[in-house]
């Protein structure tokens, strides 16, 4: 049987989704969900039956999502309702299914996506309530210059200068398709889809976005640090990695197939 699973999680609790070795001391989202499936397969049919759950992203430690997706193929009779009852009931309650439905068997959450939308949010104050949830930002930034610098991301790009070495990604180049700013008299509100995203891209991309909004960096070089053919001059005085946006504020919101 293969489910497609909709679940919403923080993720401040958590060294990311993706399931590590030595679970007992390192707690994953996809972790934690494979031990509660086992202790529910387990009583309902007498054994570990064989389990498979995947993700259609790699998560952050420290990151949340508003709409995870994930498939799961297992042995069991239970039906969709009855499955996610049966977890929300087991699990922890920084962890909650949205809802499962049965799915095609050859559906995968990760290969079969079209697009990913993350959202990071910026607090203008500081809040005793959102602390695990926002970046707060001291400094008054200027939002119509971060408006500006969001467009230098938006097409096909390269974005080795804004991620970490991955093993799993043989390729530097993302297609954005969208990268929008908003605010209200809290927040500042960063959304951004892509096809894909290489790891801490999303965080790199915030902290360049802050950083112009400071004005601290110019288009120009932003330009710069897309550019890899050698058009335009290097910047050696900005490296996104120094910059990178807390995972705290991070938010995956939507997952399009």
């Amino acid at each position: 049987m293969k489910f497609k699973i909709f679940l919403e999680y923080s993720g401040a609790n958590y060294s990311g989704w993706q399931k590590q070795p030595g679970e007992s001391k390192v707690k994953t989202v996809q972790g934690t969900l494979i031990t509660t499936l086992q202790a529910i397969f387990k009583k309902t049919k007498g054994d570990n039956r064989f389990i498979d759950l995947q993700g259609s992203g790699r998560t952050d430690a420290g990151v949340h999502a508003i709409e995870q997706v994930a498939h799961l193929e297992c042995e069991t009779m239970l039906a969709p309702e009855i499955l996610k009852m049966k977890l929300n009931d087991a699990l922890p309650s920084d962890i909650n299914i949205l809802e499962i439905e049965k799915t095609h068997p050859k559906f995968h959450a990760r290969h079969d996506a079209r697009s990913r939308q993350y959202l990071y949010v910026i607090s203008k104050r500081r809040t005793a309530f959102e602390k695990r949830f926002v970046w707060w930002i001291k400094d008054r930034l200027d939002v119509k210059k971060m408006k500006e610098a969001a467009k230098l991301f938006v097409g096909m790009h390269d974005f080795r200068n804004f991620s970490e070495k991955d093993k799993e990604e043989n390729s530097t180049k993302c297609m954005v398709e969208s990268l929008t700013i908003s605010e209200d008299d809290m927040k500042i509100y960063i959304r951004i889809k892509a096809s894909h995203f290489l790891w801490k891209m999303v965080r790199r991309i915030v902290g360049m976005l802050v950083e112009a909004g400071r004005g601290n960096i110019t288009n120009i070089e932003i330009e710069a640090l897309l550019n890899t053919d050698g058009k335009i001059p290097s910047v050696k005085s900005f490296n996104p990695a120094e910059y990178t946006a807390p995972p705290s504020g991070l938010f995956l919101e939507k997952v399009e197939y």
